[in-house]
């Protein structure tokens, strides 16, 4: 009896032996599965995470690249350029600040005087600050010698003439005062004129009666009496008065953040403050009013208080 319980015990701890030496290659085959899966789980994942950040990277770096302000026009003395970019951003040239408008566009125009070389800089609404470098292309100005005009139109003045003109500029300083938001020119000017003769160019110094004057803003177009004046470019009329003593009769049109275009010695006006023009429009007549010496037109342009050429808005580039 003492054998047989052996026996028995004996074959009951070989069956235990038998099963979980079966069992185990089991349980290390599943771990050893679940190990090899691990890995490929984050292989698969690590690509994803990868090409994310890239793609980060690449918005961060194209936003950085369209903050800068593209600036197309007339490099020039006198000439004048269009600038678009991020709305807001603020834009300082020679002390003169300006802003991109809610259209995406700002106006920004080199003096008479503008040196060879300028620099533009910016800030956008987030703050991210920058510069952009102009080369200047400098003019030649002619010399004129104008004499036999009224000694009162040179030098001196009576005090009734003395009261005329500072009416008249306290005038013009409301029509100069023009600032639109929106820029309305597109690809620069027309010329006011279907037909004339080009009597004296933008720039040009002048000596009036042997007297050395300030430089000729203006272009001096000659025509007939009475010749229909047209609008180079679409804008708003910020001034129209035939009664000031140095420009006689005179419109001007801001086309867009005071850039305001300025027509002189006119016969009629057809125009009234606050009107808005179109391109091709027409605004009054050629005449001979204030200083002047026979029928034309001066054609000038500002913008804010700089002494613009208008005539090389109508070069503007097109490619």
């Amino acid at each position: 009896l003492l054998v047989s319980a052996f026996m028995l015990l004996a074959c009951a701890e070989e069956k235990t032996e038998n099963l979980s030496t079966a069992q185990k290659p089991e349980n290390v085959v599943r771990l050893e599965q679940v190990q090899e899966q691990k890995p490929k789980k984050v292989q698969e994942q690590e690509p994803t995470r990868q090409v994310k950040k890239s793609a980060a990277k690449t918005n961060q770096s194209d936003i950085k690249t369209n903050i800068k302000p593209n600036c197309k026009g007339v490099f020039v003395q006198g000439g004048t350029a269009i600038c678009t970019g991020q709305p807001k951003t603020v834009l300082t040239i020679r002390g003169i600040n300006t802003e991109i408008g809610a259209d995406g566009k700002a106006v920004i125009g080199f003096d008479r005087d503008e040196p060879e070389n300028v620099t533009l800089f910016y800030k956008t609404p987030t703050g991210e600050k920058g510069h952009i470098k102009f080369a200047i292309k400098q003019q030649k100005y002619n010399i004129q010698r104008i004499n036999g005009l009224p000694p009162s139109q040179v030098s001196t003045f009576t005090k009734a003439q003395l009261a005329k003109i500072r009416a008249a500029s306290a005038r013009k300083k409301i029509g100069f005062a023009s600032r639109e938001k929106t820029v309305w020119i597109k690809d620069g000017f027309d010329y006011p004129l279907r037909s004339f003769k080009k009597t004296s160019p933008f720039g040009a110094q002048r000596i009036l009666n042997g007297e050395p004057k300030s430089p000729h803003y203006g272009v001096d177009i000659a025509a007939p009496k009475g010749t229909p004046i047209y609008a180079p470019a679409d804008g708003k009329i910020s001034l129209a008065d035939s009664d000031l003593y140095f420009e006689g009769a005179m419109v001007l049109i801001d086309h867009g953040q005071g850039l305001i275009s300025m027509y002189l010695h006119m016969d009629s006006i057809d125009v009234k403050p606050g009107q808005m023009i179109k391109r091709g429009e027409k605004i009054g007549t050629v005449g001979a009013k204030g200083r002047a010496t026979g029928p034309h037109l001066c054609w000038r342009m500002k913008w804010r208080n700089r002494h613009l050429d208008p005539e090389l808005l109508t070069k503007w580039p097109h490619e």
